[in-house]
């Protein structure tokens, strides 16, 4: 496994900054038809696949380890993450508001934020390229000043589990679990890095959203992003997924262990029954190989369930 220090540029969290919580708020009951919610999921046939590192490539604490085989009942899952469109049109039938807007402020990279709002956040400790912005939200992900207009078909960011878990509740879904994200994610390959191989960049093609350059300094955006990128660019893995590696983390059901794996049941595992964490998977646009390998298919990390970020977002699924 790899020694290399688990890092914040994936999983910067509230508490580090603040131990105070935000009100709860739960959707309104509007819920959306449960067959409008699924018209467009990708029905994925389960079965057994091998999950985990079969590189020794993850970090030691993320538990990456032992591979082993899991087995899955069928389901469904969206090909791409929850747009800002999508998650628009939720706030706009429920009145809902994000945690990040209830407490205030949420994180931001550096690099895009302006200068005006860079001299005015506090800075992480030892991550100082997070920033803690007053004012960003889904709505602002750069703070104050900035929109999604222009970016509607994007991933709706700055979304904490908990506002994820109440979509979902509207929308009359779930996030998926850990082993479905996995297997999602492989796209029906087997022991492979990433959704389509294991070559990052197949004769030199850019197959998803990450860090070009020198990481936190200079992103050379190589792959036409500094942020995140529409939630259905590059080509969609084996089985019509989008964006399973890259862009931005993306929540899932389990509570986080770096044990799971030695632990946890067999079939249609769910994670532990308790715990200070959820997953997330997948990387994001600030993942670069030489401080963040998490954008491999294996590769697993977590926050708290009232943090967020402007790289993290979601995706739903749901039973047959």
């Amino acid at each position: 496994m790899s020694d290399r220090p688990l890092s914040d540029c994936c999983c910067v969290r509230r508490e580090r900054l603040s131990g105070a919580q935000a009100d709860r708020a739960h959707p309104g009951r509007i819920p959306a038809s449960g067959s409008e919610a699924h018209a467009d999921m990708i029905v994925l046939p389960g079965g057994k696949f091998q999950m985990g590192d079969s590189f020794g490539e993850g970090f030691e604490r993320d538990g990456e380890y032992p591979v082993r085989n899991v087995e899955l009942n069928p389901f469904r899952i969206d090909p791409c993450a929850v747009t800002n469109a999508k998650f628009a049109r939720f706030v706009k039938e429920t009145g809902y508001r994000t945690e990040a807007e209830r407490f205030g402020w949420s994180f931001v990279f550096h690099l895009l934020a302006s200068e005006e709002i860079r001299r005015a956040s506090k800075r992480m400790p030892g991550t100082p390229w997070w920033l803690a912005v007053e004012g960003a939200s889904w709505r602002c992900p750069e703070g104050p000043g900035s929109t999604i207009e222009g970016r509607l078909e994007h991933p709706a960011v700055h979304v904490s589990w908990n506002d994820a878990a109440a979509y979902c509740e509207w929308s009359g879904t779930r996030l998926p679990t850990e082993a479905e994200w996995e297997y999602a994610a492989r796209g029906g390959l087997a022991g492979r890095r990433y959704p389509w191989g294991d070559d990052l960049e197949p004769d030199g093609q850019h197959f998803c959203n990450i860090w070009q350059g020198q990481f936190p300094y200079r992103n050379d955006e190589s792959d036409g992003y500094a942020g995140t990128a529409p939630a259905r660019s590059f080509p969609p893995n084996g089985y019509g997924l989008y964006n399973m590696s890259g862009n931005v983390w993306e929540w899932c059901s389990d509570w986080f262990s770096p044990r799971a794996y030695k632990e946890d049941r067999r079939v249609n595992p769910t994670g532990p029954d308790k715990g200070q964490a959820k997953v997330i998977r997948g990387g994001s646009y600030l993942c670069h190989e030489s401080y963040c390998n998490r954008y491999r298919v294996a590769a697993r990390s977590s926050n708290s369930p009232d943090s967020s970020t402007g790289h993290m977002g979601f995706r739903c699924a749901a039973d047959l």
